[in-house]
């Protein structure tokens, strides 16, 4: 799938189910979400997952720093594109972007908000010319309107909200204020 395709799917699904065990992934495969990021597995179980995943027509995504023996590591990437179907890789580490890319595989960046110096952090990266991740993923989802619009503000690629996110009410706020798209664990709020 082209970076392109993959960010119009992202905001063509403006809730994404994020998996954590084997039965969320059941649940989540009889939904009508077109995406879903996988936050566990282990290496021997991650090629399984995200054949379930594809089988089911869905775009797969894999968290690479949550499947348990995989390093946040080029090498990681490597199998993950050699030895799954996988869309591509979520990652907290940036340094991971350029070799995604160069894998063809797409990529979401995830951004924890803590501070001020969070946003210089993400000011930072944004103004890397070389590489950036097709979207940058930005956490907690339930952040005050101002931080998610001046998040978009600094990014050169679109921005995703996630984290906490548990009544429908926060998905329109992170929707409204620029948002395109959130990922949750809440089931209750994959069909919403």
């Amino acid at each position: 799938m082209k970076h392109h395709e993959f960010v119009r799917a992202v905001e063509a699904n403006p809730v994404i189910a994020a998996v954590k065990s084997d039965e969320g992934l059941r649940r989540c495969l009889d939904t009508d979400i077109g995406i879903v990021f996988t936050l566990y597995g282990e290496l021997g179980s991650i090629e399984d997952i995200v054949k379930q995943i594809k089988d089911a027509g869905k775009i797969a995504m894999v968290h690479i720093d949550l499947v348990n023996g995989m390093q946040p590591k080029e090498v990681s990437l490597d199998f993950i594109r050699n030895r799954t179907e996988a869309d591509g890789i979520i990652t907290t580490k940036y340094s991971l972007v350029q070799h995604a890319k160069n894998l063809e595989l797409n990529s979401v960046l995830r951004m924890f908000m803590l501070d001020s110096t969070s946003l210089e952090t993400l000011e930072r990266y944004s103004r890397q010319e070389s590489v950036q991740p097709d979207v940058m993923e930005i956490l907690p989802g339930t952040l005050l309107p101002d931080v998610i619009r001046r998040a978009n503000q600094i990014c050169r690629v679109p921005v995703m909200a996630s984290g906490l996110i548990t009544r429908k009410e926060e998905i329109m706020n992170a929707l409204k204020n620029g948002a395109i798209s959130v990922s949750t664990t809440s089931e209750k709020l994959w069909n919403a």
